[in-house]
C-alpha cells in the first residue's frame, strides 16, 4: 500500500484550478501547521476571494505561474475601491504571500511574486487600555442585573484579564486544563502552541463558584449530561449531540465583555482583546519583566510584547518628572 502524499499539492493534477490549489493550501495549514479555526476561516475567505477575482478578470484557465505582482496590486486596488481599510488589504496580502510561498515550495510557481508587493503602510495607533481601577470595578461588580450567568461571566473576566488569554484560547479551555495542584492553566495558543499561565487566587475563586453552578445545571438537564468544555453557553445548546459540547463561542464572549464593560462606564469599543492588552500593560506598569510578560501572553517575538512599553510612556514620564532630581 503506497504512502499518502506528503503535501496535498502532490495529489492534484497539473491543470488544477486556483480554487483547488487554495483548498489544498488550507488543508496544509490545518494538518501540518495546526492553524487555529479563526486563521483557517480568514485565509480561506481571503484566498478564495482573490482566486475568484483572478478567474473573473483573466479567465478560468489562468494558472498561478501566470499571475504577476502587478495583478496582485490591481486586486488590492479593488479592495480599496470597495471601501476596505489598509489593514484589511494588508491581511489579504499576507494571505496571498503565504499561499504563493507554498506554491513556490511545491513547484507550482517559480517565485513568490506576492513578495514584490509592498505592504500597505498602516497608521500606528495604540489601543485604549482601561486603568487598573476601571478593570477592578468591572470584574468585581458582575451581578445579576448585568450578567445572564453571573458566576460564569465573572470567571470569564477573571481569566481574560487575570491570565491575559486570547478569546479563542478562553473558549478552547477544557475542564482538565485546570491544574489546581500547580495553580496553573494549560492554554493552547496560536499554532497549537501550549503554555501554562498562573491561576491567581481571584480567578481560582471565581472558577470554583462557576464550576459548582455548571455541575448543577448539567445535572438538572440530565443526570448523564457531560461536557469537556470549561465554559458552556447559557441554554446548553448542542449538549449531547455528536461533535457538540455546548461550548461557548468567541462571539458570545465578545457580547458578554462588551455588555459588562459598558454597564460600568467603559467605552463601547471594549472587547476581549482589550482585557488582554490591559493584562500586559498593567503588569508592565507594576514592574514586571518584559520577557516574563512575553511568556505569559504567548508572544512568539519580543517585539510584539514591546508594544506595551508604548502604552506606558506617559506614566513613565510622570514618574520621571516626580522623582528625578534633574527633572525638577
Amino acid at each position: 500500500m503506497s504512502a499518502a502524499p506528503a503535501d496535498p499539492a502532490e495529489s492534484l493534477p497539473g491543470n488544477s484550478t486556483l480554487g483547488e490549489l487554495v483548498s489544498a493550501y488550507i488543508r496544509v495549514l490545518a494538518n501540518e501547521h495546526g492553524s487555529s479555526a479563526h486563521t483557517l476561516r480568514a485565509y480561506d475567505r481571503e484566498l478564495h476571494n482573490f482566486a475568484a477575482w483572478v478567474t473573473a478578470t483573466y479567465g478560468a484557465d489562468q494558472a498561478p505561474d501566470r499571475i504577476e505582482h502587478t495583478h496582485i496590486r490591481s486586486y488590492l486596488s479593488t479592495l480599496y475601491d470597495r471601501g476596505l481599510s489598509k489593514a484589511s488589504a494588508a491581511r489579504a496580502l499576507a494571505s496571498i504571500r503565504s499561499w504563493f510561498k507554498w506554491l513556490a515550495r511545491t513547484g507550482r510557481v517559480q517565485q513568490n511574486v506576492a513578495a514584490l508587493v509592498s505592504t500597505p503602510k498602516l497608521p500606528k495607533h495604540l489601543p485604549r487600555v482601561p486603568s487598573i481601577e476601571q478593570m477592578n470595578r468591572v470584574v468585581d461588580t458582575v451581578e445579576e442585573d448585568a450578567a445572564a450567568w453571573p458566576t460564569r461571566d465573572k470567571a470569564i473576566l477573571e481569566l481574560l484579564y487575570g491570565c491575559g488569554m486570547r478569546n479563542a484560547e478562553l473558549i478552547g479551555l477544557n475542564l482538565n486544563d485546570i491544574h489546581w495542584a500547580n495553580e496553573a492553566i494549560l492554554v493552547r495558543g496560536k499554532g497549537q502552541k501550549q503554555r501554562y499561565v498562573p491561576l491567581g487566587d481571584a480567578a481560582a475563586q471565581a472558577l470554583r463558584a462557576y464550576l459548582a453552578e455548571r455541575s448543577a445545571r448539567l445535572a438538572a438537564t440530565s443526570p448523564a449530561a457531560t461536557s469537556s468544555a470549561l465554559f458552556l453557553n447559557l441554554r446548553l445548546r448542542g449538549l449531547g449531540k455528536p461533535g457538540h459540547d455546548a461550548r461557548l463561542t468567541t462571539r458570545s464572549v465578545g457580547r458578554i465583555v462588551k455588555r459588562l464593560a459598558m454597564l460600568r462606564g467603559l467605552p463601547s469599543d471594549v472587547h476581549p482583546h482589550t482585557l488582554r492588552h490591559a493584562f500586559g500593560t498593567h503588569l508592565l506598569e507594576e514592574g514586571a519583566d518584559l520577557r516574563a510578560i512575553q511568556e505569559l501572553l504567548g508572544h512568539e517575538r519580543l517585539s510584539t510584547t514591546q508594544r506595551y512599553t508604548q502604552l506606558t510612556t506617559a506614566q513613565l514620564t510622570q514618574v520621571y518628572d516626580r522623582t528625578h532630581p534633574r527633572a525638577k
